[in-house]
């Protein structure tokens, strides 16, 4: 499993012309699954992703939480960080985790994000999405369970 955060202004979802979701500050998290990606690999990402200390505190150190800062999430499906770009021009996605187990596993990732206490909007797993946000740092941390 692998998550790309972002620390965000704002950010917004859209799909065929309607806003999807939506956040304030908070974060933004690009979300990929492979085969074999389970519940340890989402009790794992949840666990460090609802704890990553990357906002500031009075002193103006990266010392607080999204839940500490009231922020949100904007959580989008994205099989492409699985891409294989090793050989030829044209990544192949053959390691992208099959889309109807990595559906189910999106849907209860964000369930579990919710469930910490962090309002999540979402996108919708296979979309054609335009994600538009304002980085805040910038700051952007990558998260690879395989390198856990």
């Amino acid at each position: 499993m692998r998550v790309v955060v972002q620390r965000s202004q704002q950010a917004t979802v859209t799909i065929d012309g309607q806003m999807r979701g939506q956040i304030d500050h908070g974060l933004v998290l690009l979300v990929g699954f492979k085969d074999g990606d389970g519940q340890a690999e989402i009790d794992y990402l949840v666990h460090k992703i609802i704890n990553l200390r990357v906002f500031s505190d009075e002193a103006g150190r990266m010392n607080l939480n999204v839940q500490q800062v009231g922020g949100a999430i904007l959580s989008i499906s994205q099989f492409t960080l699985y891409a294989d770009t090793r050989h030829g021009n044209r990544p192949s996605f053959t390691d992208a985790g099959d889309p109807h187990v990595a559906s189910q596993l999106y849907d209860t990732f964000n369930q579990q994000l919710a469930e910490s206490g962090v309002s999540v909007a979402t996108g919708e797993f296979g979309a054609d999405m335009q994600v538009q946000l304002v980085n805040d740092g910038p700051v952007t941390i990558v998260y690879d369970t395989e390198q856990k």
